[in-house]
């Protein structure tokens, strides 16, 4: 499955970028009587550092810290570049007179080049792996049966699920004959992270023609499919080739690459960027966004899309749904 290449992270590092004022500020209580300065206590922030400039009520401006006398950093003994007389008092440090504008930033500049691998091969699309044909004499629960490409599994939560080769959107299919009045499939089950998840797939209304409705919600596990009324022809359900992206992608510039039947050649699929509609409900898309390959899956052909991570879905700033999307419904 899918995993993150390490090629390049930075993480935590000191960076040179700034307006003349360290990124993390450190507050502390001292004095200063000529040019030593006294640290009792450290408040707030980071270490002290030589070269950082000092200010706060009484001292001259432009001070800054020239050598250590006792202590490391924190609480103890400092000469100072200039004289002042400063009675015990909150005191600042921030900056650098020895590297002037920029000023050093302690918490760098965060993650670089982190891309997510999805490598998959997706088996052949199936009209009736969920649920095998049947015709609905009335609303409620359609009859589950695993089909290829799926099997019946137990979750630990006790739940029987019908669960597909990768998380895919479902398709109904309707034989043949004439619906005058459309009825609404409610798909119930679980996406690939487990989280529990609804879709709404109308059948729409046919004159004869057999008719395929596909969702836009990538599943990973059926738990149940309930019709809302009677239906005068049989219907399946089975599986798309509208696969699930395994994070949120809000944007095709995010793509950087699509492999698709161990082609060279960027694959001209079909891409659809994630549904942040926020909260997401049974008809608004799929949360991390989906891919359609350029041709039909079979289970032999590989799918490999690199995805670029913005910030927000790796590093110190990252969130879950920066990451995985908004909680599905």
């Amino acid at each position: 499955m899918p995993q993150f290449s390490d090629d390049l992270f930075l993480g935590t590092a000191q960076g040179y970028i700034g307006t003349n004022v360290s990124n993390s500020e450190s507050v502390f209580t001292g004095s200063i009587s000529s040019t030593t300065l006294t640290v009792t206590a450290m408040l707030s922030g980071d270490s002290l550092i030589l070269g950082q400039y000092i200010s706060g009520s009484s001292v001259t401006a432009g001070t800054y810290i020239t050598a250590f006398v006792s202590g490391a950093g924190g609480t103890g003994t400092y000469t100072v570049s200039t004289s002042s007389t400063a009675t015990s008092t909150t005191m600042y440090a921030s900056g650098n007179s020895g590297l002037g504008d920029p000023s050093p930033m302690e918490v760098g500049v965060g993650p670089l080049g982190r891309e997510y691998v999805w490598d998959l091969i997706p088996q052949t699309l199936q009209t009736a792996n969920i649920a095998a044909s049947q015709t609905p004499a009335a609303a409620g629960s359609l009859t589950l049966t695993a089909g290829t490409s799926a099997k019946s599994v137990v979750r630990t939560d006790g739940t029987t699920v019908i669960q597909l080769d990768v998380a895919r959107a479902v398709q109904l299919t309707t034989a043949s004959g004439t619906i005058t009045t459309s009825r609404n499939l409610t798909v119930s089950g679980y996406d690939y992270y487990g989280q529990s998840m609804t879709e709404v797939i109308a059948t729409g209304t046919t004159s004869s023609a057999v008719a395929n409705v596909a969702g836009k919600k990538a599943f990973y596990q059926i738990s149940s499919i309930s019709i809302s009324g009677a239906l005068p022809v049989a219907i399946t359900v089975g599986t798309t080739d509208v696969l699930g992206l395994p994070l949120r992608v809000y944007d095709a510039g995010y793509v950087v690459r699509a492999g698709w039947n161990n082609t060279l050649a960027n694959d001209a699929g079909t891409f659809v960027a994630a549904d942040m509609t926020t909260p997401a409900t049974s008809t608004t898309g799929d949360v991390r966004g989906t891919y359609v390959p350029s041709s039909a899956t079979n289970g032999i052909k590989r799918l490999v899309v690199v995805i670029a991570l913005p910030g927000i879905a790796v590093g110190p700033n990252a969130t879950r749904t920066g990451a995985l999307g908004v909680t599905q419904a």
